[in-house]
């Protein structure tokens, strides 16, 4: 009801055309995103845990708060009361910045996918390429993160992370160009509006197959953790980070998982059509099951290696997604 409301009262705004009025409300928009992605990262956190303790036959957290609801925001505490060291090696400026502007890419992004509809933030004719065309910046930053560091593992599992993300781009954008073809807009909205009789996971069976093994890779979830193997790399990128750092780096990876559970939900699950309950309801609610079964991934299978991970993208992924564009093409073009 709640959200509802606050939809109804931002297109009420918006309609008035007055800048401050917009800019008031963009700015509500903003701050109700931020607590949504918060709670997110909080909640995901958990239920995380929770999941993986109950696939492996153990026990997640149980002891802070009921359930161990509480535990995430201790380990908060923890993390960010620690101090803020810097590695003697590093580009002490870089290394600073690095993380923070990883987060506030991924928090852009979200910020352009349409959580309340009404309010169309990203609502312009190439919204959702300019989302993927951003989304492309993230191995760079990662690049900068681990080589700013000065540590060589971290280099390394920087240079694996990057050539794995540069691989699985590859496939997941000519899938989207085939939801593009299906839709005949690069618009969100139409996207969305082009599935309110039938999902595009449906109609493209193979691209939604395709597309989700790719956001695996590129949200760098099991079996995809290039970044952190621990024979190999360590910690990965995130070798030298200080308690604070790792603190943003864990907030970045369910920012990250929220954004990739949204994509998918827009692009293959109808976005936020759906009866009885409000559109926003319904978006969120398609992000949370994604990101559930991602988890569920996590617990239930092992980290790849390398090669396989290369050859799974460029010798089966690729093809899989230009078979997936040509069938778009011969039956919905």
């Amino acid at each position: 009801m709640l959200i509802g409301s606050l939809e109804g009262i931002m297109g009420n705004g918006l309609s008035s055309h007055n800048p401050l009025v917009m800019l008031l409300f963009v700015v509500i928009y903003a701050v109700g995103v931020l607590i949504i992605m918060s709670a997110f990262a909080y909640v995901f956190g958990w239920i995380e845990r929770k999941i993986i303790a109950k696939i492996q036959l153990r026990h997640g957290p149980n002891q802070v708060g009921k359930y161990g609801i509480l535990q995430n925001l201790a380990d908060i505490v923890k993390l960010i009361s620690k101090e803020k060291a810097v590695p003697s090696n590093a580009d002490r400026s870089l290394f600073i910045l690095a993380p923070q502007l990883m987060l506030s890419l991924m928090v852009f992004l979200i910020l352009l996918v349409p959580i309340f509809p009404s309010l169309q933030v990203a609502n312009f004719g190439l919204s959702m390429l300019a989302i993927f065309v951003l989304l492309g910046f993230s191995p760079l930053i990662l690049f900068v993160i681990a080589f700013s560091s000065g540590n060589k593992f971290a280099d390394l599992s920087a240079q694996r992370s990057v050539l794995m993300l540069m691989s699985y781009e590859i496939p997941m954008i000519i899938t989207v160009a085939s939801v593009f073809l299906v839709s005949n807009s690069y618009n969100i909205q139409s996207i969305v509006a082009m599935q309110s009789k039938t999902w595009f996971a449906i109609m493209l069976p193979i691209g939604f197959i395709v597309f989700f093994i790719a956001m695996l890779a590129e949200l760098e979830r099991p079996p995809f953790d290039l970044m952190e193997a621990d024979s190999e790399l360590i910690a990965g990128w995130l070798t030298d980070v200080s308690a604070p750092y790792y603190a943003i780096a864990l907030f970045i990876d369910y920012t990250r998982m929220f954004l990739g559970g949204l994509l998918i939900s827009i692009l293959f699950l109808g976005g936020w059509n759906g009866p009885i309950l409000p559109p926003t309801v319904w978006l969120i609610v398609k992000a949370f099951v994604i990101a559930i079964f991602i988890i569920i991934i996590r617990a239930s299978t092992v980290r790849m290696r390398i090669d396989r991970v290369l050859r799974l993208g460029w010798v089966w992924l690729i093809p899989l997604a230009l078979i997936n564009l040509v069938m778009a093409y011969v039956l919905f073009g």
